[in-house]
């Protein structure tokens, strides 16, 4: 059968276009998905069945609504996967900056995550973060002394965030701290979350070596909230997807860059 728009979907693609619905909007109806899709009250039950034991979404009556659990690793996914190849050629080039023996701090970005995923031939190694992806990669390594900031948890970031754990960071001090940013405009790093904010600040007051990584996604976003210039950073390091133009401007600018050629 067709769905409402004449073209024809197949039940995986339904169930996709289902699922990103439900993840959306928190909520769907059967009778809205059966008029939207073209297909019987009964085989959006099905679908839905289908998509409770993946677990992607938890019926109720009448509709459809999404799981925590779902939301969550559905942005932890969706974050690691942007840019990932940038990323770990960045991570690569970054653990150039740690050494045996040292306090590395890492904040809840994937940038961050990337490094973490190469640091245990580096041991030993005492590690801080306040990102559970990273706590739970690195739990039970050989060689690494984990140290997790504690606070609130907030499930979109998968990290302890707010004012308890930027406290716990300004009790820590680090050799070197890896960290990055939503996007960077005018030499500045923004982000989204001013929660955030606070737990990287005292990250960056905590340590000796401040070492950002950005992937050339971060110069084409915008963001509401500054985090500091560039030229706070010890390190800045890039892929080579940087235009030139851009390179030369932070250099210009006093920015201390470094190119992840691979």
């Amino acid at each position: 059968m067709a769905e409402g728009n004449g073209a024809p979907a197949s039940q995986q693609e339904r169930r996709d276009q289902i699922r990103q619905e439900v993840l959306a909007s928190g909520f769907v109806r059967i009778e809205q998905l059966a008029a939207e899709h073209g297909v019987s009250g009964m085989t959006i039950h099905r679908d839905l069945d289908v998509l409770e034991r993946q677990g992607w979404l938890r019926k109720v009556r009448g509709g459809a609504m999404s799981t925590p659990t779902a939301l969550l690793e559905t942005s932890v996914r969706a974050r690691i996967a942007d840019a990932a190849d940038e990323k770990a050629r960045i991570a690569e080039h970054a653990v150039r900056h740690a050494a045996a023996g040292q306090v590395v701090a890492l904040d809840d970005s994937t940038s961050a995550l990337a490094v973490a995923e190469r640091l245990a031939p580096l041991g030993p190694l005492t590690v801080v973060s306040n990102f559970l992806s990273v706590i739970n990669l690195l739990s039970g390594e050989p060689g690494l002394h984990l140290i997790g900031l504690g606070g609130d948890y907030q499930p979109s970031y998968d990290a302890f965030l707010g004012l308890h754990t930027a406290d716990m960071a300004r009790r820590m001090r680090s050799d070197v701290l890896f960290m990055s940013t939503t996007a960077v405009v005018g030499g500045h790093c923004l982000h989204r979350s001013q929660e955030t904010i606070q737990v990287k600040r005292a990250l960056m007051e905590t340590t000796a070596k401040r070492v950002l990584l950005l992937d050339h996604s971060k110069f084409e976003r915008r963001a509401v909230h500054e985090l500091a210039p560039l030229t706070d950073f010890d390190v800045v390091i890039v892929d080579p997807g940087t235009p030139q133009e851009v390179r030369d401007e932070l250099r210009a600018a006093g920015v201390a860059l470094e190119v992840a050629e691979g």
